[in-house]
């Protein structure tokens, strides 16, 4: 009888901490999945760039709930301007150069639109050229008469998966650009 009841006692024991144990990973992997990655910016060196990019960054904070871009140094995101066409290198997710080009500018293309659309390969979104205006990803696809700067659902939806799964959409290391290819011959 001693027996059956330590029995009974150390069954109750197990279950007991199997429950805590159970509970506190159901926690520690919903604090996880909820944990927001900041991401900080510098566009010291953006130029006339500067309130667009600033732009880009809110538009892509209003839209995301699990990754925030902060201006700030160390800058997880240098960002650039030159007189060449916008282009993102990508060294990891959440991580690279962006270079607000003029020549797009000058073609006509949209400030805004331009750096939430670079924003988005840092967020480890590829290039779509769709030619649709909806599409932020379409890029220069989409015309200079574009002024959209809004990510579409499912652009949103792919950033997210993006941070809480840890991958990304695009090469580490390469450049994307929409500058126009030469003419062949």
């Amino acid at each position: 009888m001693i027996i059956r009841n330590l029995l009974r006692v150390c069954a109750a024991l197990l279950l007991g901490l199997a429950f805590l144990a159970g509970t506190g990973a159901s926690a520690s992997a919903s604090e996880t999945s909820s944990a927001v990655r900041t991401i900080r910016y510098d566009a010291s060196r953006a130029a006339e760039f500067r309130t667009a990019v600033d732009q880009g960054a809110r538009i892509w904070n209003e839209h995301v709930g699990n990754v925030r871009l902060v201006p700030g140094t160390p800058a997880d995101v240098v960002v650039l301007a030159d007189d060449g066409w916008p282009r993102a290198r990508v060294t990891g997710l959440g991580r690279g150069t962006i270079w607000m080009g003029r020549q797009a500018v000058q073609d006509g293309h949209y400030t805004v639109r331009i750096a939430s659309h670079e924003f988005g390969h840092i967020l480890g979104l590829p290039d779509r050229r769709t030619g649709r205006c909806t599409d932020l990803m379409s890029g220069a696809s989409a015309g200079t008469s574009c002024r959209n700067p809004d990510p579409n659902p499912a652009e949103i939806a792919e950033v997210e998966s993006n941070f809480q799964n840890g991958r990304i959409g695009v090469t580490p290391g390469i450049t994307l650009t929409e500058a126009p290819a030469p003419a062949r011959r």
